[in-house]
């Protein structure tokens, strides 16, 4: 609470997935008023903004803002370029090192970017980004080393910063395994279901089962003990649901 009595309030990155819907539930536990924020960034498909939208609303944010980008005109990432297919594997096969070509060039630092200035005009001195550094894809913008590196930027490019009021940027699934994020949103009320991980769902928004998100998706749920509610393309694994 702040000063007045009123809630703090927090921007929160809300990309549609289940880590980011677990940091809105985590902020929203904290008792932080939330302000979701999404991308149209040219991405592959535009179902996991609907997700985003779905998870805003279920979970009751103050406000949800979509904020369109082209991250198509730099193109490099299997994400932003028809011409990169997506890689694919069996279950078992396990997730390729270094870093993949799902990762998006600069995303996360212009995403918390516009999460910066958004929060300057909210008066909001609070960010939360869902990133990970445990189970991750190998993309260096979601490291403990950036965010520590952007936090002083932001400390440094802002008024806030230079007036000594000071920006934080929260990271609370920093040190969580994708089973411990889906413990802790289980345990917050949050409904997977409205959720999408796949970087390549088909038209009906069903699951593809083979990209790397797909495979920390399913090991995570299964690590947990919880029931994976994710529509799948084809049932790859026992369980998994395909309507």
């Amino acid at each position: 609470m702040s000063a007045a009595g009123q809630k703090a309030r927090a921007v929160v990155l809300v990309s549609g997935g289940l880590d980011s819907a677990t940091t809105l539930a985590m902020a929203q536990a904290q008792d932080y008023d939330c302000y979701a924020l999404s991308f149209d960034y040219g991405q592959r498909h535009r179902i996991e903004l609907a997700a985003a939208q779905r998870v805003a609303l279920a979970q009751g944010a103050r406000e949800h803002r979509v904020i369109k980008l082209d991250l198509c005109a730099i193109g490099g990432s299997a994400l932003t370029d028809s011409a990169i297919a997506v890689p694919k594997s069996s279950p078992g096969e396990g997730i390729a090192e270094g870093i993949p070509v799902t990762y998006v060039p600069a995303r996360n630092t212009i995403f918390l970017a516009y999460a910066l200035g958004w929060a300057e005009v909210l008066t909001a001195r609070h960010i939360f980004i869902g990133v990970n550094a445990v189970d991750y894809s190998g993309y260096p913008d979601c490291r403990p080393e950036f965010i520590a590196a952007f936090q002083t930027l932001a400390n440094l490019a802002t008024k806030a910063g230079v007036e000594g009021q000071g920006m934080h940027i929260h990271t609370p699934l920093i040190q969580f395994s994708k089973a411990d994020i889906i413990r802790e949103g289980t345990r917050l009320g949050v409904d997977y279901r409205a959720t999408i991980s796949c970087y390549d769902p088909d038209p009906a928004g069903r699951a593809c089962a083979c990209c790397d998100s797909c495979h920390l998706r399913t090991a995570g749920f299964s690590a947990a003990g919880v029931a994976d509610p994710t529509r799948y393309q084809s049932p790859l694994i026992t369980g998994r649901a395909t309507e």
